[in-house]
């Protein structure tokens, strides 16, 4: 049975391909530390999973939901906006849950984009971007991040044909994969860029909490304008330890959050109730976890940092995110490194060209493992005789 042409569009997940190789090297026997995937190790804390117990014995959570989301929910995720970012939101209109944010982000391009349509999306950036794009029959436009310009794109190099063709402007700081940041400034160039071409900026913050050394990363829903151009999605997967759970929001402009909700009311049911009330827990609850997640992660973030730069790379520690993005040694591209890598120490990187032709000759380590396997990991690292230069 022939199956869409849309498929043929869409690139093998590049995680489903390194979970392949992963399970064979350990079914010959290699003792496999992987940092390719950013899914926390730690546990989800205590007293959201208590909330999570307590919820699902409540038999009118086991009812159908609110596509939209409950409306103690998207209160609780305006008040925090509110009480974190500065920035107020219309829990009626200017929220919605979503199923994770990744449902939302692939989804979204449904509701933008008529077959020829453009999305503007970073290279590299997350895959769902251009997967949702290619799905929905739109035509990517990648927008090159490079170390040059701090991993921001360039709005200006982008031409006056293509922004007047584009519907859709996909970004994400801090940034998956490279770990950048974004400034108020380039967000303040993005709203203006978007009013003049009638673009809808969509903002990926899922790494959005994770900041070290006394950085706060920005939403970009904080800079003025930014509400009447664009929507920003958000979770409490990285920062809660609740990648499995499937929890989300879209926040921001009304129009484009209405739109997800009337899309995902055809495809979905809504996120289950009781995780919704757990979500609810994570974000009013002191912050205590958060704060002592993202001191471990600053702990690793050191640990690999000073092992690089001792095998020859001369890396600035990233001020966010949960990787760390290098670039592979001269003459070697970033998959035969990676490669490399994992057949001389049983260490999986991730190779940057997974996430587009700009991210060859990168590769990204998560910080996502617990400590002593990193500390096996670096050491590993610097046995086999790897370095930069």
């Amino acid at each position: 049975m022939k199956k869409a042409k849309r498929l043929e569009q869409l690139a093998p997940y590049l995680f489903a391909q390194l979970e392949e190789k992963i399970e064979q090297a350990k079914k010959n026997g290699t003792d496999v530390i992987n940092l390719g995937i950013g899914d926390p190790d730690q546990p989800t804390p205590q007293h959201i999973i208590a909330e999570m117990r307590q919820q699902v014995e409540e038999t009118a959570n086991h009812q159908y939901p609110s596509s939209k989301g409950m409306e103690s929910f998207r209160v609780t995720v305006a008040q925090w906006y509110q009480e974190r970012y500065g920035v107020g939101l219309d829990p009626q209109q200017e929220v919605a849950s979503l199923i994770g944010s990744k449902e939302g982000i692939g989804h979204l391009a449904f509701c933008y984009l008529d077959p020829g349509d453009i999305a503007l999306i970073p290279d590299p950036g997350y895959p769902v971007y251009q997967g949702g794009t290619a799905l929905a029959g739109g035509e990517p436009h990648y927008m090159p991040l490079r170390a040059e310009n701090n991993f921001l794109p360039d709005l200006t190099a982008i031409p006056t044909k293509v922004a007047k063709q584009a519907k859709l402007m996909f970004l994400n700081y801090p940034n998956n994969p490279t770990g950048a940041v974004a400034t108020a400034g380039f967000f303040q160039d993005v709203v203006q860029f978007a009013k003049e071409y009638d673009i809808l900026v969509a903002h990926d913050a899922a790494y959005i909490e994770v900041g070290f050394d006394s950085y706060r990363p920005l939403s970009f829903l904080q800079v003025p304008g930014a509400k009447d151009i664009g929507i920003e999605f958000g979770s409490v997967s990285k920062s809660h330890n609740m990648t499995g759970w499937r929890i989300g929001w879209v926040a921001g402009l009304a129009d484009a959050v209405g739109a997800l909700v009337t899309l995902k009311s055809n495809l979905d049911s809504g996120a289950f109730a009781a995780v919704q009330f757990a979500a609810i827990r994570a974000l009013r609850d002191p912050q205590d976890a958060l704060e002592a997640q993202i001191d471990l992660y600053r702990q690793r973030r050191d640990l690999m940092i000073s092992t690089l730069n001792a095998m020859g790379w001369n890396l600035k520690a990233p001020e966010a995110s949960i990787y760390i993005w290098a670039p592979t040694p001269p003459g070697m591209d970033s998959r035969t490194f990676a490669e490399h890598v994992f057949t001389e120490t049983g260490v999986v990187i991730t190779p940057g060209i997974g996430y587009g032709q700009e991210g060859d000759g990168y590769f990204r380590i998560s910080l996502t493992v617990e400590t002593e396997r990193l500390r096996e990991a670096a050491e590993r690292l610097r046995q086999c005789g790897i370095r930069y230069s």
